[in-house]
C-alpha cells in the first residue's frame, strides 16, 4: 500500500468544481495514494463521496473544520474515470 498523502485546496469553488478538480487531481496520482480535499462548499461532503463510489475510490474520512469541509480518499485502480 502506498503511504503518499496529497492535499487539494478547492476552497471558494462551488459545485461542480470541487468534484471536477478532484477528478483531475486523481488522474495524476497512483493507486493507493491518499488525497485530502479541502472545500468551503458543504455540498462537497455528499458530492465527492458519491463520485468516489461510482468511480471505485475509497472514502476514508469526511468532516468539518470551522467553515471548511474535507474529504480524505484513497485512489482506486480506475483513476482515469470520467465524471
Amino acid at each position: 500500500m502506498n503511504d503518499t498523502v496529497h492535499e487539494l485546496d478547492v476552497r471558494r469553488l462551488l459545485c461542480p468544481m470541487p468534484v471536477i478538480k478532484t477528478q483531475n487531481r486523481i488522474r495524476t496520482l497512483a493507486t493507493g495514494d491518499t488525497l485530502k480535499v479541502v472545500c468551503t462548499d458543504p455540498g462537497a461532503l455528499n458530492d465527492i463521496p458519491a463520485w468516489c463510489r461510482i468511480n471505485g475510490h475509497e472514502v476514508l474520512e469526511t468532516g468539518e473544520q470551522g467553515n471548511e469541509v474535507f474529504v480524505v480518499l484513497r485512489v482506486g485502480e480506475d483513476n482515469g474515470a470520467l465524471f
